[in-house]
């Protein structure tokens, strides 16, 4: 049976990227802060009827936790099939370049660069023994420089500084972590969710969780000829590659 770990799983679209990967027939781990929370959400896929699923204490800013993390699923599984970088963060409501501090951007950055960046180093030699090994980290078109770039506010008329540029930054993680993988069978994508209905926007958005799952789910299940080192906005691009 292949294997997935999912980020930030316990609540939104994280929690349906592993209802949707369990539904293909995948043992997924759900990597959750809180692992009471995360405990919940299994009940509620084994209540569903998909029964192979567990819970993992996965913090992504802590070093500790991802090793921990590491070393309970190494114990079950000498293999990972699929990484999904979910867990995020977006800061302050308000975000501006001038007037956020030093600390703020750290914050955000620690979760959603510096997460991934552990958790991606941590799994990466099990993932490397899959023979169709897919890493999908989670960004969003507000990423892009090339939208972000009109001045007129047309794309963007609000700006968030740090979760914006957090996010440009883990796009570029992917480009260079796809080339230095490029010679190996791992495929590693940026996908964006689209604007989604849930705790993360207030339950404002255009697209549902389960729109927002089926996009990320998409990249986790490429064939072999699939695309590398893409990113990926179908809310706002459909079916081609996002400007980065």
């Amino acid at each position: 049976m292949k294997t997935a770990l999912v980020t930030g799983a316990n609540k939104g679209i994280g929690f349906e990227v592993a209802k949707r990967l369990a539904q293909q027939g995948y043992f997924v781990y759900l990597g959750c802060r809180n692992l009471e929370r995360g405990l919940s959400a299994v009940q509620r896929l084994q209540a569903d009827g998909l029964g192979h699923v567990a819970a993992v204490q996965l913090d992504v800013t802590s070093p500790e936790s991802v090793q921990s993390a590491y070393e309970a699923i190494h114990e079950k599984s000498s293999v990972l099939d699929v990484l999904v970088n979910n867990a995020g963060i977006s800061g302050p409501f308000q975000q501006s370049t001038l007037g956020s501090t030093v600390d703020q951007f750290k914050e955000v950055y620690e979760t959603n660069l510096f997460g991934v960046v552990r958790v991606t180093q941590a799994f990466i030699d099990l993932l490397k023994k899959s023979t169709a090994p897919r890493i999908v980290n989670v960004s969003t078109s507000m990423a892009s420089l090339t939208l972000a770039a009109d001045l007129t506010g047309s794309n963007y008329p609000t700006r968030f500084a740090l979760y914006q540029s957090s996010k440009s930054a883990l796009n570029m993680y992917t480009i260079n972590l796809a080339y230095e993988l490029k010679d190996t069978p791992v495929k590693v994508n940026a996908v964006c969710p689209g604007y989604t209905q849930t705790d993360f926007t207030n339950h404002q958005g255009t697209s549902t969780v389960q729109e927002a799952g089926q996009r990320i789910v998409k990249y986790a299940l490429l064939d072999d000829d699939g695309p590398t080192g893409k990113f990926f906005s179908e809310e706002y691009f459909p079916a081609t590659v996002c400007p980065w």
